[in-house]
């Protein structure tokens, strides 16, 4: 799923140096968000987990594959499919770029985005 049919906006999220290869970083946007760097590759997807309320930030990711904790589902960073049981729903896309130093992510207007960012 993705957010082209949907009015967005283009907000900043965090620093290029937060994020450390195959590591996810949960933004307190609400809904949350989790941005990830895996495969020289930068990613964005709601946070939660389709199958039950856990963050997917904590997560293992590998091949832009995050692996969530809790029950072992695990969703396609690039298109946010679900891969396999027990979760059968996608979770949300977010287009994302670095600019600088910058990690920009076009998110719904409807999220919540903390001042800091």
């Amino acid at each position: 799923m993705t957010t082209t049919d949907v009015q967005t906006r283009w907000v900043r999220l965090c620093a290029l140096s937060e994020l450390e290869d195959d590591e996810g970083l949960r933004i307190a946007t609400a809904p949350p968000v989790s941005v990830y760097r895996s495969e020289d590759e930068l990613f964005c997807i709601d946070d939660t987990c389709t199958h039950e309320d856990f963050s997917l930030a904590e997560g293992w990711v590998e091949n832009c594959v995050v692996e969530c904790t809790l029950h072992m589902a695990k969703f396609d960073l690039r298109s946010g499919r679900s891969l396999c049981p027990p979760a059968v729903n996608a979770v949300k896309v977010h287009e994302i770029k670095a600019e600088g130093e910058d990690v920009l992510v076009n998110l719904p207007v409807t999220y919540t985005v903390p001042e800091e960012n």
